[in-house]
């Protein structure tokens, strides 16, 4: 605008130039025209001058014009408005804006020069002391106060003050730009709320240095308040390595500036209690620089439950020897890891101890237990490992030995038991009968040596009990009533002798009927029924049970889908599913055909599965995580007596956990009052995982277990699997209580 005001006021020059121009010469020819020319040359020449400069100064205000319309659209659009004071001569300058801004008329404003004080919340006027100060100094100043409007309601201002003074320092004007920022300081107030009430600590540090922590970030660490903190090292709160760590993770992702990285650690606090801690790093700006900002949380209960659940999963409740598991695993590992060197397996049954266990009960039964557990610790001292494998069978690897030294350690075991072990003033005579399997000669992997073992072992209570029994390629007592089941497996499906029970799982709050588990059972035609735990084994290790699951997966989905269509309420039927199944490449291709051709929605398919999928995560991951995208549930079974790390367990897709007995017997028969299952309980819900009791026999365990609010329930005491007819009956009526349906 301002070049072509120049440009107009340059014409109007030069006109004037050319006007003179012409005027000159006309006094140079006055002696040759007469004084009538004269007169009319003149008056032209004048009118052409004075249209022209008409003809700019039109131009000019029109172009005036336009850009003071512009500059007021710009104004209405904006919620700005400026004000400019002239103190000398006490005139005020008000844009249009204020009216948005302020809900009051220019007019009013103009009325009332100090109208724009009134208005500020009283709270806020102290602002105006330090406002007033500085712009007295000459020093321009930006002040955040908050305006209450004529409707009442209240609007956050920010007020940049440009003060003008003369040369005694004097203040001769002063000019305002004002904006609304109420939404941005409610926005920043809605974070700061979160940030502060947030359970989780929430910090930001740069150059080494703690520039924010919020309340819980003070409490977990131990500060009184923010000032021990802030502005300190951020040393004070994680330790150097970490440190180290989070800025060379920050070096590495320069071009993803952000993503966040993820971190556990062990700290102290002030009042040097151990902490451990969950951590998430991001890189952000922080008051105009590059910071870190954390946010993490205390997680050191959840890290005492895994180690719990780590102690379950790898220890024996009772005795607290290694369990099965950590034998296997650690067997796998000398295999695996270590050169082939001699060692030995030791399956060791105890003689007479079902018969004491029954006569005596669980409670003798147990306390005799945990004393053959430490004789055989002193028998087996430092030379390996000893370990339970249930009930009253332990399993012992000994290593880098040879078959004479492995001979006096069993001696020496068996010496253990000569002498009687007293009980509550009562003697109890129990014996070892052990097998022994020596690697290479008897096998090469765990599951042979084990194997190889167990049926030495059954050789030795042949032979008259209380004794040890070497494995050799020539022992098939043992194994010829495993071929015998093994052939007559082969042929049950066939001939249809294999047939599903159904045991229904109870809400134990209201005893209606939540979900059905399908069992399998075999009617031998010559040994009659086979208890599932001993051919189940079989299957598996002969490879029948993928065959047979297949089986058992169809007759169950077609069942559900029967009552169904009978008009019963819709619940889920539970399938057990066996690692070998489940390491089938065609295993979720199968799971799926079988319900298109059902026609059974997946919700209503639990597959059951045990925490031996551990042994091979990557894949069995990938499995579970396909199978959720269809739609089934998923449920780990006999959660605790397994390999389980929560590190996997609680990423896996994972519905439901299923207590397994041993640890449900406790709550009666055992003196830690059923701590293992309050701790199963306690986990489930952390990780929103339902929780299921198996083996439910007594009053007294509904009890307990609705006190620790497990949810669902099965065992006998509600039902024992029935046949699909019976259980019917009980679906006909929905609701189940003291073992009778009602």
């Amino acid at each position: 605008m301002k070049n072509k005001i120049l440009k107009y006021k340059i014409s109007i020059i030069l006109i004037s130039i050319i006007f003179l121009e012409i005027t000159a010469s006309v006094f140079l020819l006055r002696d040759r025209i007469n004084d009538s020319m004269k007169k009319s040359a003149m008056v032209i020449v004048a009118i052409i001058f004075i249209l022209v400069i008409l003809v700019g100064i039109k131009k000019i205000s029109e172009e005036f014009r336009k850009n003071k319309k512009r500059l007021k659209n710009i104004y209405d659009t904006l919620d700005v408005a400026i004000w400019s004071h002239d103190l000398r001569n006490d005139t005020l300058i008000i844009t249009p804006g204020i009216e948005k801004l302020y809900g009051y008329s220019l007019e009013e404003f103009y009325q009332d020069f100090s109208l724009w004080k009134k208005v500020i919340h009283p709270e806020d006027l102290p602002v105006l002391v330090e406002r007033e100060k500085m712009l007295s100094q000459g020093e321009a100043v930006t002040s955040v106060y908050r305006i209450i409007r004529p409707d009442g309601e209240i609007r956050w201002i920010q007020d940049r003050g440009i003060p003008t003074v003369d040369e005694d320092k004097d203040l001769v004007e002063f000019s305002s730009v004002l904006f609304d920022i109420t939404k941005r300081k409610e926005s920043e107030e809605r974070y700061r709320t979160l940030v502060e009430m947030s359970p989780d600590f929430i910090a930001v540090f740069s150059r080494g240095q703690i520039d924010y922590i919020n309340e819980a970030g003070c409490k977990l660490f131990g500060a009184l308040s923010h000032k021990e903190l802030v502005g300190h090292p951020i040393g004070k709160l994680l330790p150097s390595s970490l440190i180290k760590e989070i800025k060379n993770s920050e070096l590495a992702l320069e071009e993803h500036f952000d993503k966040k990285t993820r971190f556990e650690f062990q700290t102290l606090s002030f009042d040097g209690q151990t902490i451990e801690v969950e951590m998430t790093t991001m890189p952000i700006f922080y008051e105009g620089r590059t910071a870190t900002q954390i946010v993490g949380r205390d997680i050191s209960q959840r890290k005492k439950t895994e180690k719990t659940i780590e102690q379950m999963a790898f220890y024996d409740a009772l005795t607290g020897l290694p369990n099965r598991y950590m034998f296997r695993k650690h067997l796998n590992e000398i295999l695996t890891n270590h050169e082939t060197k001699k060692l030995a397996v030791l399956f060791l049954d105890l003689d007479r101890f079902k018969n004491i266990n029954d006569t005596k009960g669980h409670t003798i039964g147990d306390l005799l237990l945990k004393i053959v557990a430490n004789r055989l610790k002193m028998a087996v001292n430092n030379k390996g490992m000893v370990s339970r494998q249930g009930g009253d069978e332990f399993i012992i690897l000994l290593e880098d030995i040879g078959k004479e030294k492995v001979a006096n350690v069993a001696n020496q075991i068996i010496e253990q038991f000569s002498n009687s072990i007293e009980i509550n003033q009562q003697e109890f005579f129990v014996t070892p009968s052990i097998g022994i399997s020596i690697f290479p000669n008897d096998g090469e992997d765990e599951e042979t040596l084990i194997k190889h073992a167990d049926t030495a072992m059954y050789l030795a209570k042949e032979r008259g009990k209380n004794n040890f029994q070497f494995y050799t390629s020539k022992l098939q007592e043992h194994a010829s009533r495993k071929m015998e089941l093994e052939n007559g497996l082969r042929k049950a499906l066939e001939h249809e002798h294999l047939s599903l029970y159904y045991q229904p799982q109870v809400d134990l709050e209201t005893e209606k009927i939540v979900g059905i588990e399908a069992l399998i059972r075999w009617n031998h035609p010559m040994n009659g029924m086979i208890p599932p735990s001993e051919f189940i084994p079989l299957a598996e290790e002969t490879g029948i049970i993928i065959p047979i699951g297949k089986w058992v997966l169809r007759k169950a989905c077609e069942q559900n889908m029967y009552w169904q269509k009978l008009g019963y309420k819709t619940i889920p039927i539970a399938v057990n599913v066996s690692v070998r199944q489940l390491q089938e490449d065609d295993f979720v291709e199968t799971v799926t055909t079988i319900l298109e051709e059902v026609g059974l929605d997946p919700q209503y398919l639990e597959l059951e599965i045990t925490e031996s999928i551990m042994q091979n995560i990557e894949r069995s991951t990938i499995i579970l995580n396909q199978l959720k995208e269809l739609g089934v549930k998923i449920s780990i079974d006999d959660f605790g007596t397994g390999y389980s790390s929560l590190s996997y367990l609680k990423h896996l897709p994972i519905d439901s956990i299923k207590i397994d007995k041993s640890f449900i017997d406790d709550i009666i028969n055992h003196s830690n009052q059923g701590e293992m299952v309050k701790t199963i309980i306690n986990m489930g819900h952390n990780l929103t995982f339902n929780v299921i009791a198996e083996g439910i026999e007594t009053q007294k365990q509904v009890m307990f277990l609705k006190q620790h609010e497990c949810k669902s329930a099965q065992g006998y005491f509600y039902s024992k699997p029935l046949p699909a007819e019976q259980m019917e009956k009980l679906l006909s009526h929905g609701v189940i209580s003291n073992g009778i349906s009602l």
